[in-house]
């Protein structure tokens, strides 16, 4: 189980005469620094599938970032079955496998050895490596390619390989930061068929995405993140009873729900 609970993180602005005007009107803007995020929690159940939404800009990232420890959080505390890895970053990064949207692979590399290096930095033995390999291009459709350089990849291909290096060492939580943006609707449903084997062998994904359907496809439960804040948490069906079964209006309806109730707020 995660436990994710009160995460907070800010950042200092280099120079707040460069922001735009919408930048200056966003209400986690406190003189020289940034909350990118305020106040985010939600759990996560072996076997769950956590969809992480919100409109750009919301902290998402940023909160993924953090349950990954590539950023240490200001507050709050981020558990695996009930193990503090915020306090032992190196036993978490062992238990967590990481997808992010930034992260790019060596060029001059080979598909199979970009995943192989990252296997031998988890202190796995050549053979297992191997093995891992093996079923994760049979699972991920990667045959093809494997032993082509990087830097002519499709993106598509990276992806792919991106994510087979992200879960080399069999990881207790895997997140996944937007793990289908800019990818076509075969590299898309082989990343779905992936999740959805990632969860029925009860590894916990967390991800983000802006695609409902992906949501309603493979999610047990949703969270939705605005100005750096939790404003839902429930169950994929509550998250649809929201609005009949319309995810997009659903969606809007959370966000709508925590502007009228700051608006609230400001008048008592």
């Amino acid at each position: 189980m995660i436990e994710i609970a009160g995460l907070a993180k800010r950042f200092e602005v280099e120079n707040p005469k460069k922001l735009s005007e919408q930048e200056k009107k966003d209400p986690r803007l406190k003189g020289r620094y940034f909350q990118s995020v305020r106040d985010v929690s939600f759990t996560c159940q072996s076997g769950e599938v956590l969809g992480l939404l919100g409109p750009n800009g919301a902290g998402k990232t940023t909160t993924l970032r953090m349950l990954s420890t590539a950023l240490r959080p200001d507050s709050g505390s981020v558990l695996i079955d009930g193990q503090d890895i915020l306090a032992n970053p190196n036993v978490a990064r062992k238990k967590i496998g990481f997808l992010s949207s930034s992260t790019g692979l060596y060029g001059r590399l080979t598909g199979r050895e970009n995943i192989s290096y990252f296997g031998e930095l988890h202190g796995l033995s050549k053979s297992t490596i191997n093995a891992r390999i093996e079923e994760m291009a049979d699972l991920l459709d990667m045959q093809s390619f494997l032993e082509r350089r990087a830097e002519n990849f499709s993106s598509g291909m990276k992806q792919k390989v991106s994510i087979a290096r992200a879960v080399i060492h069999e990881p207790s939580l895997v997140v996944l930061d937007e793990p289908t943006t800019g990818l076509d609707i075969m590299a898309t449903s082989t990343v779905m068929e992936f999740i959805q084997r990632l969860k029925d062998k009860g590894t916990p994904v967390i991800f983000s995405t802006h695609h409902l359907d992906e949501v309603q496809t493979l999610c047990d439960k949703v969270t939705v993140i605005n100005q750096g804040e939790t404003v839902f948490n429930d169950s994929l069906a509550a998250f649809s009873a929201l609005s009949d079964g319309q995810m997009h209006k659903s969606f809007l309806k959370t966000l709508e729900t925590e502007s009228q109730e700051k608006s609230n707020v400001v008048n008592l």
